[in-house]
């Protein structure tokens, strides 16, 4: 029982089995995808070679090794014994399998590099370490090799195996430019020449950049050889042909898988003709959704349905938008316009991101001005309630100014001012919606009983419609509805006109004009007029105002003061006492008595 036990021991546990050999499988064909040029690139302009710092850069190179042995847990013995531990292909393939173990050989071989570089800077004034320098490029060719071994595998894609051996010519020859070895430095600068253009045409072109810049920095080098060669110079050419055609064979190979693995690796994405790399994760995804978005949108049955769907993929748009901003921030390369193009790959991918937002936001506020429609039965009647919400023209009116204000937005995309054909497509479409806007203004003043102004409107509106109808309307199905609105233009336009023309007559006979019978004038002061007032069927009918209203007199007449002079009051002497009589009564006695009374 116990030898049967550990003769079949994966019978005991097959699922774990099954799992190991998932694990070996995928393992087996991981394949690994280096982008050593840019690598390199990148970090010689962080640390120190934009300013020329080799010493820096060295600095830099020390400690990302250290910090990458540690990581991988691949350190060279312990602090008192050193054991020599070089990063085989089993690192890359076997269990813990990690992409930065190629990093370790590239970064040794720059820090070689950088070390030699800065040597040659000092072998000005001090011409021994001119020696030092020449050890410093054998190790940093040494340890290329290694990149190049590793490359060379089947772990790596067709892309890395072409970098790495462009990188270890590219080395090889700097080596053999500081020994004088004008042949062999020119046969290894035309071999990484070579290659890096074959990159270059292989790749898109907003990935085409960095490699022509370099097949720029490899020509004065070039140059130099073949002026140190002197009359060999037609033959030395001749080899580098040879060369380069030798290189060939295996490069046209090697540059369609390239090419193949590039197109399924960088997804791509094509708008108005031209081809987009995608490269950041959330676009990717951003994209794939939007391409089941018109789909949803024909099972979505009501409007609030659309207008939910789409409100969720202008959030992920928006996602979308920030991710190729925070890309474009962190290397401001891309913002260079490519050549012969006016503007660069990232920024062509930003513009077409941000047309997509305007338009589904456009297409948005479509599925809110048809739920309005919906709701707007009667277009003469001011409004309809809905649900608590009264759906007027204006509203509509106000829908279609914020269409236009999309549209605005969309002439102004960073990039497309100089598309002519882009600019007048969304020129058509401007034209298209301002038909719509006018036409709902003129609804609004037919409410408002301005059927002259509502007239000129509704010509404007069918004047637009007809404009827009002579090009090509593909978008949004609007051909359709500026047919629709044509037809109803004509009819609303002659029933605002005859209003008018009624209008105008009543203006002219005051006798049937409402203002005339709401007028407070009593019938006295109105008998030469006709007029239907019910008002004196009433109690307190308006006939003649009885009590007269107060009217404002001075309050002394001047004339009368004047006057008081000349007047002749008549005489008043019959009517008074003579001089000689007494007076008698008790006051008399009285006085007399007591003796007060005086004499006269």
């Amino acid at each position: 029982m116990v030898e049967d036990t550990a003769a079949n021991p994966p019978s005991n546990n097959p699922k774990a089995e099954e799992t190991k050999e998932v694990e070996q499988v995928q393992d087996a064909q991981k394949i690994y995808s280096i982008e050593i040029l840019r690598l390199i690139r990148d970090s010689q302009q962080q640390h120190g070679l934009r300013h020329g710092d080799y010493q820096r850069y060295r600095g830099y190179c020390t400690r990302r090794v250290r910090r990458l042995r540690k990581a991988l847990k691949l350190p060279q013995g312990d602090k008192r014994h050193f054991k020599k531990r070089d990063v085989t292909i089993a690192n890359l393939t076997g269990k813990g399998a990690d992409e930065r173990f190629i990093h370790i050989p590239l970064i040794m071989a720059e820090r070689a590099w950088s070390y030699a570089m800065q040597l040659r800077q000092e072998a000005n004034t001090e011409p021994r370490k001119k020696f030092h320098l020449v050890g410093k490029l054998r190790k940093a060719c040494i340890y290329s090799l290694q990149l190049q071994a590793l490359c060379n595998t089947d772990a790596f894609d067709a892309r890395t195996k072409l970098e790495a051996e462009a990188y270890v010519a590219w080395m090889h020859g700097t080596l053999h430019f500081e020994l004088s070895l004008w042949k062999s430095a020119a046969e290894s600068f035309k071999k990484a020449q070579v290659i890096y253009e074959n990159l270059a045409q292989a790749l898109p072109e907003e990935e085409q950049g960095i490699y022509r810049s370099k097949v720029d920095e490899l020509t004065p080098s070039l140059r130099y050889c073949a002026y140190n060669i002197g009359d060999g110079g037609g033959s030395i050419d001749d080899l580098l042909e040879l060369r380069a055609r030798g290189l060939l064979e295996n490069l046209d190979i090697l540059v369609a898988q390239t090419k193949t693995q590039s197109s399924e690796a960088l997804q791509t994405t094509e708008w108005r003709g031209r081809k987009v790399t995608v490269r950041p994760e959330r676009v990717r995804l951003f994209l794939l959704s939007l391409q089941e978005l018109d789909k949803s949108l024909e099972k979505a049955k009501t409007e609030d349905a659309k207008i939910e769907i789409i409100e969720n993929i202008l959030m992920d748009c928006k996602d979308a938008i920030s991710a190729v901003k925070d890309e474009i921030k962190q290397d401001p390369k891309l913002r260079v316009a490519a050549v012969g193009q006016t503007v660069s790959g990232i920024q062509y991918l930003l513009a077409y991101l941000s047309y997509i937002r305007l338009s589904r936001t456009l297409e948005r506020n479509l599925c809110l001005v048809a739920q309005a429609k919906a709701n707007l039965d009667d277009p003469n009647d001011k409004g309809k309630v809905i649900e608590g919400k009264r759906v007027r023209p204006q509203d509509l009116t106000r829908l279609f100014e914020i269409i236009l204000q999309n549209i605005s937005e969309m002439q102004q995309i960073s990039g497309m001012e100089e598309d002519s054909s882009y600019q007048n497509e969304i020129e058509n479409l401007a034209v298209a919606f301002k038909a719509f806007r006018c036409y709902y203004i003129a609804l609004t003043l037919v409410g408002m009983k301005r059927w002259k102004e509502a007239v000129a409107m509704y010509e404007r509106s069918k004047k637009y419609a007809s404009d827009a109808l002579k090009t090509k309307l593909t978008e949004f199905n609007l051909k359709d509805g500026l047919e629709k609105l044509i037809a109803t233009i004509d009819g609303c336009k002659f029933s605002a006109h005859a209003y008018s023309v009624l209008e105008s007559d009543n203006s002219e006979d005051s006798v049937f004009t409402s203002r005339s019978q709401k007028s407070s004038k009593p019938l006295f002061e109105r008998l030469s007029q006709y007029k239907e007032d019910q008002s004196l069927n009433t109690k307190n009918p308006n006939v003649y105002k009885m009590t007269p209203e107060m009217q404002p007199i001075p309050c002394k007449p001047l004339f009368f003061d004047l006057a008081l002079n000349h007047v002749e009051f008549p005489s008043l002497d019959d009517k008074l006492e003579s001089p000689g009589a007494k007076k008698a009564g008790i006051s008399g006695f009285v006085k007399g008595f007591l003796g007060w009374g005086g004499s006269k």
